[in-house]
């Protein structure tokens, strides 16, 4: 058992973004534990790649929008860095879960808007206070923040308002745990070709050839885009860099 190995949980790891930086971090030697809501065969093929690369890899279940399942989840986790490496803790934490809703500002409803809030903030608080026991000295915090907190597109309102509190709460969390050794960023991808929001800039050319059009490297993002800034973020390379905001949208709306 190598105890040197390094290791990271990506939350939503079972797709998109999240899977992306699963795969860039397993190509740097981190040992990797995806979670996932709903797409357990879809994780197990993420593990699956990562483990006939050389790496290793778990998949647990976790809900991010419900605070009342992450002491189960925390000891799920125990359970799998135990068996799997042989540690009781682990080094980075990419809280990347997510959705797209895209709402204009006079059709919110509160269903919606508490939807956001519980994935995209309320969860990513207190599953990050609720796993600080487990994320060991010295590691690090990567949050997944938007392009969409710095320039406004319509329909983004309380998603990107979310995502803005992200953004407050990395720079308290780099605060509060600097006196541990532990760092923590904000990655702000800009507009990416994944199946999120339904997929409809990867789908629909005319969204895609609008976004390129404001987007000063030419093209919209790809998940190839995103993963390795994260995976970067866990490195020694990066040990300086703290509660910083690290966009990564090509110089959108510049």
């Amino acid at each position: 058992m190598n105890h040197t190995t390094k290791i990271a949980l990506v939350t939503g790891g079972s797709r998109g973004l999240g899977k992306n930086a699963a795969l860039a971090l397993a190509g740097k030697g981190i040992g990797v534990v995806i979670t996932y809501h709903t797409q357990q065969a879809a994780a197990d093929e993420v593990v699956r790649e990562i483990e006939q690369a050389g790496g290793t890899a778990a998949a647990i279940q976790l809900d991010t929008s419900v605070v009342s399942s992450f002491d189960g989840f925390a000891a799920s986790l125990g359970d799998v860095l135990k068996t799997k490496w042989d540690r009781d803790s682990f080094d980075f934490l990419i809280n990347n879960a997510g959705i797209g809703k895209n709402v204009p500002f006079p059709s919110m409803t509160e269903e919606v808007f508490d939807t956001l809030m519980n994935i995209h903030f309320k969860g990513v608080y207190f599953l990050t206070q609720k796993l600080l026991p487990l994320l060991a000295d010295n590691g690090g915090i990567v949050n997944v923040s938007t392009g969409l907190a710095r320039f406004a597109m319509e329909g983004y309102s309380a998603y990107a308002s979310m995502k803005g509190a992200i953004e407050v709460l990395t720079r308290y969390l780099a605060k509060e745990l600097g006196k541990r050794g532990i760092r923590v960023n904000a990655v702000a991808p800009g507009a990416i070709e994944t199946d999120f929001g339904g997929g409809t800039l990867r789908d629909n050319p005319q969204v895609n050839s609008h976004i390129a059009s404001i987007t000063a490297l030419g093209r919209a993002g790809v998940p190839d885009d995103i993963g390795g800034v994260i995976a970067a973020l866990c490195t020694d390379d990066m040990r300086w860099v703290n509660a910083q905001r690290i966009e990564a949208s090509g110089g959108m709306l510049l």
